[in-house]
């Protein structure tokens, strides 16, 4: 299993360690946000990698919503039942809860399925900042805050019209950012596809907070940080 080096597990309890999800964000995300670095003051478990655990553990269901309840920390023990409903929730051993799936449809086991869908939607996810968020904040004319930028991964679902197939790929189809305040709330349309086959929908939301008023010259600072914390890796 390609996950195998980003979680350890004892009996039905998983816990990440700082360093297993930094190595997930950089290596298989190409994530480079702060806050996954080990060390980091504000520290949290890439939501991407408890995604990619579920449909581990529980299989690819045709409908899937996961809401993202709290932030997981350094080697946090977190609780995946041997048996599931439709509805369940991942929750640390206090029965605090992080992340609420719900699920329809048909459900898969097949490997290579579960691993591109994961593979395909954490490199999407991984390009959201410099590809979607900053074109968008510059439309908008509003920024996240240089000094301690914060961008929370809030859900994401999707809907397959079929489970007949092996790779996939999503491309985003349409964006919006809505601003409250000092709050922004993003939500990001795909559609993922087979070859040249329409194979499914989603839709992925995240908040911004700490938004000001757009500065070219620290945006572009903010960028070049990023992205030399990329070449760095």
């Amino acid at each position: 299993m390609f996950l195998s080096p980003y979680f350890s597990k004892q009996n039905q309890s998983i816990s990440v360690s700082a360093q297993q999800a930094s190595d997930f964000a950089k290596k298989i995300a190409q994530d480079f946000n702060p806050i996954h670095d080990v060390g980091a003051k504000r520290f949290c478990v890439p939501g991407d990698l408890l995604f990619a655990l579920v449909l581990t553990q529980y299989g690819l269901s045709q409908n899937m919503k996961f809401t993202f309840a709290g932030m997981v920390g350094d080697g946090v023990e977190l609780q995946f039942p041997e048996q599931v409903n439709d509805s369940f929730s991942i929750c640390d051993n206090r029965e605090k809860t992080y992340l609420q799936v719900s699920r329809e449809g048909d459900v898969s086991r097949c490997d290579a399925q579960t691993e591109s869908f994961i593979r395909n939607y954490v490199a999407f996810s991984g390009h959201n900042f410099i590809d979607i968020l900053v074109p968008l904040m510059k439309q908008h004319q509003v920024m996240i805050n240089p000094e301690r930028p914060l961008v929370i991964y809030e859900s994401m679902s999707f809907d397959l019209t079929s489970l007949d197939f092996v790779e996939v790929k999503l491309s985003l189809v349409q964006q919006e950012l809505k601003i409250d305040g000092k709050r922004g709330d993003v939500t990001l349309h795909f559609e993922l596809h087979s070859g040249d086959t329409l194979v499914g929908t989603g839709i992925k939301t995240l908040v911004m907070s700490g938004l000001r008023p757009y500065e070219e010259a620290q945006m572009q600072q903010m960028c070049a940080a990023y992205e030399g914390r990329k070449t760095d890796f």
